[in-house]
């Protein structure tokens, strides 16, 4: 079996990131980028698709473990019957090569330890021919090289390089793990104790930048050091997460690659950034927007690579059995290829919400703004996959209607604003038209609740974000209803679903199987209850899905009730934003959010 999802911590270098375990394996490793092939892909298969543990003989998962102050350096120690071992990892700011430090400290005693180190290449494919070059242990296998300097000898058997050795109280064994390309000199090694400080040393000024000091600060600084380790540094760009295929159900078929950036994150991303006092990175994530979507409106994607690549092939990795037999492990996101007319008013508001907070635009965005704006009126009418980026027929969904409205409402608002031009008038009308169509037909008068599509009686989480794209204010009974009926129908322990699913490919999203409450959702929800007045639910609600979090505070896409594990990508940014944002509502910082509202309309 293989370990639980929330049984992972992350560390990373801004370019790539890797999971560990409590066992003390690294189980994932992409090189040299987030997106990149795994070179260790033990996570969706077994060990012999390549790992990395260190872990005393006796085995077993760690006693406790923790990230240094704010920092994204990992600790993990285990007390045994012969003393206390601890393992740091962390990994340096990437200079000419990337590098992964794991340093073996004795805290106490005499403890047996082993290392296990299995490199596979190209998602656990290619077995890389192994060298000793020096002193160190190089391996090479097509664009890839790696290069591992130990303190200890390791033996070569069974494709696997192992080692045997004790720890002795006081002492320290560095381990780097450097990937190179293979048509390049060796790379120049790096100091593990001054990688170190460095590394120390940065991430703990970079989150005494952040502005929140509310009771959730730990809360909040760790999911935005998350997200900080979710960016790819050189373009600005931000992943849903860091692994392709966790299933969203145990064993089941709703298994994606979320390595990618989605403008549906665009606008709740650059508010957290924001309003958390991190202006370098909200730029940085605004001009990588910019340039994805330059272009064509038409040929607007929902998603994009870190370095606004466009195309995003799916295709199955069938010699992975998958996490837990969660088959088939997908790279790529054939979703990129989707209508979703939401990322149109996702842009738009990003736009208006960054200028509104001072950060100026580039010149050629009012000329986009508009371009998208002419592809918004001639197709808002049209159905589509929706947010949740379903897999069966187009329908009209309510929030995809709803952020066209938005995309409108922002234009009108650049005009009012900002002195830009346009055909104010006509956006002004269009902005009426959409607005009562999706009162008319978007919302149940029966039930007293917005419904996910057009004809529809079921539900969508994300009829949540009503009030806070500004469409109707929070105390409009239509609001509260929807509010109401979310929480009446679409929660499972109190926890909040998408949508609800089926267990055959009837269902909306043409897919089988369940999955379990969308934590992303459930933060909205305790937004949507502070809104409303119902100030005591929403912080019950909130703090519940704080407890929900790992022992080092990471959350992956969902949550299953039934059995009481995180399921999903992970980490997930889109449960780490809106749990910052919910913690700003929460003690009552409006903030950003109210700039961004229109007047409520009837």
């Amino acid at each position: 079996m293989s370990a639980p999802i929330e049984d992972y911590a992350l560390i990373g270098d801004l370019f790539s990131c890797a999971l560990v375990g409590l066992d003390g394996s690294i189980d994932w490793l992409c090189l040299p980028r987030l997106d990149s092939p795994a070179c260790f892909a033990g996570l969706l298969g077994d060990p012999g698709n390549g790992r990395w543990q260190i872990a005393p003989v006796a085995g077993g998962k760690a006693t406790r473990r923790r990230y240094r102050g704010d920092t994204l350096i990992l600790e993990t120690e285990w007390e045994t019957p012969e003393g206390t071992v601890r393992v740091v990892d962390f990994m340096p700011e990437r200079g000419e090569a990337a590098d992964v430090v794991r340093i073996i400290e004795g805290v106490s005693g005499r403890v047996p330890m082993r290392l296990d180190l299995r490199i596979r290449f190209d998602y656990g494919r290619a077995i890389p021919w192994m060298r000793r070059i020096g002193d160190h242990l190089a391996g090479i296998a097509g664009p890839d090289s790696v290069w591992l300097r130990s303190p200890v000898e390791l033996e070569g058997r069974d494709f696997a390089h192992r080692a045997t050795f004790v720890v002795c109280e006081g002492d320290s064994l560095p381990f780097v793990f450097t990937w190179h390309p293979s048509h390049l000199p060796a790379p120049r090694d790096v100091d593990p104790y001054e990688a170190l400080a460095g590394t120390e040393r940065f991430w703990t000024e970079w989150a005494a930048q952040c502005t929140y000091s509310g009771p959730y600060r730990d809360a909040v600084v760790r999911s935005l050091a998350t997200l900080k380790a979710l960016t790819y540094e050189p373009t600005g760009g931000i992943v849903a997460a860091a692994t392709t295929s966790l299933p969203e159900a145990v064993g089941g078929v709703r298994n994606w690659d979320y390595r990618f950036c989605w403008l549906r994150d665009a606008t709740m991303t650059l508010e957290a950034l924001l309003r958390s006092g991190y202006r370098d990175e909200a730029k940085a994530w605004r001009s990588w927007l910019m340039r994805a979507v330059a272009g064509s409106a038409e040929d607007l994607q929902i998603m994009y690579g870190v370095a606004g690549e466009r195309r995003l092939e799916e295709y199955e990795l069938d010699w992975l059995a998958g996490y837990e037999n969660s088959r088939p492990v997908r790279v790529g996101n054939s979703a990129a290829k989707q209508l979703q007319l939401d990322v149109y008013g996702e842009v738009a508001d990003s736009l208006f919400l960054a200028l509104n907070s001072g950060i100026q635009q580039e010149r050629h965005a009012w000329s986009l703004q508009s371009s998208m704006m002419g592809f918004v009126e001639r197709h808002w009418s049209d159905p589509d996959e929706g947010l949740w980026e379903v897999r069966g027929p187009r329908r009209h969904f309510v929030h995809s209607k709803v952020m066209t409205w938005v995309a409108v409402d922002r234009a009108v608002r650049m005009v009012e604003n900002f002195d830009r031009r346009g055909p104010v008038e006509r956006w002004r009308a269009l902005r009426d038209e959409i607005h009562r169509e999706v009162c008319a037909k978007g919302f149940d008068a029966e039930r007293g609740t917005f419904t996910q599509s057009y004809g529809s009686r079921e539900l969508d989480a994300a009829l949540l974000l009503i009030p806070r794209v500004g469409f109707l204010p929070p105390n409009d009974p239509r609001v509260i209803g929807t509010v109401e009926a979310v929480q009446r129908e679409l929660t499972s322990d109190g926890f909040v679903q998408r949508y609800a699913t089926g267990d055959d490919e009837h269902g909306v999203d043409g897919l089988p199987g369940r999955e379990g409450a969308f934590l992303a959702c459930s933060f909205w929800l305790a937004g949507a209850l502070q809104q409303i007045g119902r100030a005591k639910e929403a912080r019950d609600l909130f703090e519940r899905l704080l407890d929900l979090r790992n022992d080092v505070g990471l959350l992956a896409e969902e949550y299953d009730p039934r059995l009481k594990r995180q399921v999903g990508n992970f980490p997930q940014a889109f449960s780490h934003v809106p749990l910052v944002l919910t913690a700003y509502d929460l003690d009552g910082h409006d903030g950003l959010r109210g700039a961004r509202h229109a007047a409520a309309r009837p």
